[in-house]
C-alpha cells in the first residue's frame, strides 16, 4: 500500500510541475462599436466560421500578426492592419482589445482600445464569443454555450480493487486510480465532459454589441473585478479615453446601479457622465433603482435628459 501511495504522489507532483511551467500567450479581443458582424483573418487564416460582433481569440503565440476584418454585411469595406501588436514594448504577451469604429468619413477602422498583461485563467467577458487560435469551428465559451460534466461510477464484482488518490494544489486537480490485484471488488470512475451549444444564432440575431440581453436581475461584476475595472478607468488621463474604456467594461459585463454611479463619478465633465449613464442603462441589473444615478449630476438639465432617455426605452 505504501508503494501505491508513493507512486500516486510522484505522478501528482509530475503533473503539478508541468502545470507550473505556464508559458504565457497573448489574447486578442475585437468588438464592433456599431454591431456589425465580422470574420477575423490572421496571417491569412480565418479564425471564426461564424460572424460575430464581439470576438475573443486566445493562446496566440506570436508577438504580432497581419490582420484582416471581413464584414458579413458586404456593403462594409474590409479592414486590413499589418503588424497588429499583441505584446508590450518588452515583448511580454498581453490581453489586447481593439474596437471597430467609423472614422469621421464614415469608413470602418480598427483602433487600439486597451491592454493588460496576459494571465493564466483570466476572466473572460460574459457576452464575448471565445475561440482558441487556429480553431475556427469550435467556440469554447460565450453566449449559447453550457458545459456539462457527468460522472459515472460502475461497480464490478470480481478480482481487483482500485486505490483512489485525489489531490488538488495550485488549481490543479488529479484523480489517480491504481488497481490492487488482491482485492475482490473493482471500481471504475469515468468522467465525461460535453459542451452543448444552444441557439447561438438567436443569441446574436438583431442584437447590437451595445445592447446585450439578460442583465436584469442578473449578478453584477464581483467586487474584485469591479475594483480592478474602476482603477483602470481612473488611471486614464482624459475623459474621452475614460469614457471609451468605461463603455467597454459596461458592454462586457452586467453592473448594478451603485457600480454605474461609481464609474460616472470618475468623469470630469457632465457630458461624459451623461453619455456613460445612458450607455450603461442597457447593462444594469436593477434599472428600477436607476433614478439614483441622477444624483451625480450638477445640472437639472442633465437629470431631465437622463429621465427622458429612460422613459423612451
Amino acid at each position: 500500500m505504501k508503494k501505491i501511495i508513493l507512486i500516486a504522489t510522484l505522478l501528482f507532483l509530475n503533473v503539478l510541475k508541468s502545470s507550473a511551467q505556464f508559458i504565457p500567450t497573448s489574447n486578442l479581443t475585437i468588438f464592433s462599436e456599431d454591431g456589425y458582424k465580422f470574420f477575423v483573418i490572421l496571417n491569412g487564416e480565418r479564425q471564426n466560421d461564424e460572424a460575430q460582433t464581439n470576438l475573443r481569440l486566445e493562446e496566440l503565440p506570436q508577438p504580432y500578426y497581419n490582420c484582416k476584418i471581413i464584414f458579413e454585411d458586404k456593403t462594409q469595406k474590409e479592414i486590413s492592419k499589418n503588424m497588429l501588436m499583441l505584446t508590450d514594448v518588452d515583448g511580454i504577451p498581453q490581453d489586447v482589445t481593439y474596437k471597430i469604429k467609423k472614422d469621421k468619413s464614415g469608413k470602418q477602422i480598427l483602433r487600439f482600445f486597451s491592454f493588460v498583461p496576459a494571465q493564466q485563467n483570466m476572466i473572460r467577458p460574459s457576452n464575448c464569443a471565445v475561440y482558441r487560435f487556429g480553431n475556427p469551428r469550435q467556440m469554447i465559451a460565450g453566449p449559447g454555450y453550457i458545459e456539462q460534466t457527468t460522472t459515472i461510477i460502475e461497480n464490478n464484482n470480481g478480482r481487483g480493487n482500485g486505490v483512489g488518490v485525489n489531490m488538488n494544489a495550485g488549481g490543479v486537480g488529479v484523480n489517480i486510480n491504481i488497481n490492487d490485484p488482491y482485492s475482490n471488488n473493482q471500481t471504475t470512475t469515468t468522467t465525461t465532459t460535453t459542451t452543448t451549444r444552444i441557439n447561438s444564432n438567436q443569441s446574436y440575431q438583431n442584437n447590437s454589441f451595445s445592447e446585450p440581453q439578460g442583465c436584469i436581475d442578473a449578478f453584477p461584476m464581483t467586487t474584485r473585478d469591479f475594483d480592478a475595472a474602476r482603477m483602470t478607468v481612473k488611471n486614464e488621463g482624459f475623459d474621452e479615453t475614460r469614457l471609451e474604456l468605461a463603455k467597454q467594461i459596461a458592454t462586457s459585463n452586467c453592473l448594478s446601479t451603485s457600480q454605474i454611479t461609481t464609474l460616472c463619478q470618475l468623469f470630469s465633465f457632465e457630458e461624459s457622465k451623461l453619455d456613460f449613464a445612458k450607455h450603461a442603462y442597457n447593462h444594469c441589473i436593477d434599472p428600477r433603482n436607476y433614478f439614483k444615478v441622477s444624483n451625480i449630476f450638477n445640472f437639472s438639465s442633465s437629470k431631465s435628459e437622463l429621465n427622458n432617455f429612460i422613459q423612451g426605452r
